[in-house]
């Protein structure tokens, strides 16, 4: 019999076969679960191909072992992008890849899409970066592959700002090409106040159970249908973001504070659990995104306009605020350690960590949560950890990029 090593490179040739016929958006993508035409299509391939060599025959102890191999060696991208692929090749081998990849929370890896609304690991910061296009008003998130940023690393997520009379909107898609709301890949949003000082992030799907919907005056039609009852309306929300106003333009950084709707505050004491999404709902990604989110001034809109605290936290949930920093003598400017992934100075560089309120009495947390800083003209260093997860950070970082000269 062949060893584990000769047959474990098999599979992998026999995926990038499989990709060079007409697979490649599963080699290195996050569509998995896509209902397009071309999907169906490339799913069929993909089967017949299977069914024509010798995995067919493969007994289900040998190949969950060979796909537990494949996926402990493929550690980092872009090689991961074997495992990925060995989830598209077929229903059996998906379920089987959805058992053998852990979270983030666990693995310290991003694999499948849902990864991003999953918390980051426990012990270390995920390392990631974002870069804007000025020109289109694109942001996009990648996953760091090496320390340099000098190349584009694994896309995770992409944001476009739209401007409308009374709010800034940002799309959160996982398609860098189609950030429209009417995309199967759109994830989400976020949301500002008229002055820029308050934000709301909106999941697209129940970030927990008993997520309650925000309801909004636009009609939910799909294709001209009525939506059925079991369809989520797509307007979660996940992070309200607020900046402190400085009337007095006294000296210093912006002042921020991040209150977490589904995440409770015990989550980050040892042994604390943050809600883990396993899957996106089929039916969310099929129709949701077609909802009227912008045609109408809805109740959350006015709410944001209002002059109650956007981001008054309710009992247990778990509140964020930017790190103090220190004033340096000899630099003459406030000072952040982070320990080399941040090397412009910017007002808007900020470390996150749990609001003292939410531990020892008068104590400041040291660990930090997520953190966001200016590495050149148009790129961001962007890292966290758990209990957040890419999407809620990415939100989070987005808001910062607003001007807002009454907090400055």
């Amino acid at each position: 019999m062949a060893s584990f090593k000769s047959i474990i490179q098999d599979v992998k040739d026999e995926i990038g076969n499989i990709s060079r016929k007409g697979f490649d958006h599963v080699k290195f993508g996050y569509g998995l679960r896509s209902r397009s035409h071309r999907v169906v299509q490339d799913s069929s391939v993909v089967v017949d191909a299977l069914k024509q060599s010798c995995w067919a025959s493969m007994p289900p102890e040998l190949l969950r072992d060979v796909l537990m191999r494949i996926e402990k060696s493929e550690s980092t991208w872009p090689p991961r992008k074997n495992v990925v692929a060995c989830a598209g090749v077929c229903r059996n081998w998906r379920e089987i890849m959805k058992e053998i990849v852990k979270t983030p929370e666990v693995s310290g890896k991003l694999t499948f899409p849902i990864s991003l609304k999953q918390p980051g690991p426990r012990d270390s910061l995920l390392q990631c970066y974002i870069k804007r296009n000025r020109s289109n008003q694109t942001y996009y998130l990648y996953l760091s592959l090496d320390q340099a940023l000098n190349e584009d690393g694994k896309f995770l997520l992409a944001a476009r700002k739209l401007r409308r009379p009374t709010c800034t909107d940002y799309i959160i898609s996982l398609n860098p090409d189609d950030m429209s709301k009417g995309s199967s890949t759109y994830i989400g949003k976020l949301r500002s106040n008229f002055l820029g000082t308050k934000f709301t992030a909106f999941d697209a799907q129940p970030p927990s159970a008993g997520s309650r919907v925000m309801k909004s005056r636009s009609t939910r039609l799909v294709n001209f249908k009525q939506v059925s009852p079991k369809v989520p309306a797509g307007n979660y929300p996940a992070v309200h973001i607020s900046y402190e106003l400085n009337v007095l333009g006294s000296r210093g950084p912006r002042r921020m504070q991040c209150v977490l709707d589904a995440i409770p505050a015990s989550s980050i004491e040892p042994g604390g659990v943050a809600p883990t999404q396993t899957e996106f709902m089929s039916s969310t990604l099929d129709t949701f995104p077609s909802f009227s989110f912008f045609r109408s001034k809805s109740t959350r809109v006015e709410n944001l306009e209002s002059g109650r605290p956007m981001s008054a936290p309710k009992d247990g949930m778990l509140v964020l605020k930017n790190k103090s920093p220190r004033w340096h003598e000899q630099l003459q400017c406030w000072c952040l350690n982070f320990h080399g992934r941040v090397t412009v100075a910017s007002v808007k560089n900020f470390q996150l960590v749990a609001s003292p309120e939410q531990g020892v009495a008068g104590t400041e947390h040291e660990n930090v949560i997520l953190q966001f800083g200016k590495v050149g003209k148009d790129v961001f260093t962007m890292d966290y950890q758990y209990p957040i997860s890419a999407f809620q950070s990415f939100a989070i970082c987005l808001s910062s990029f607003d001007t807002r000269i009454a907090c400055e």
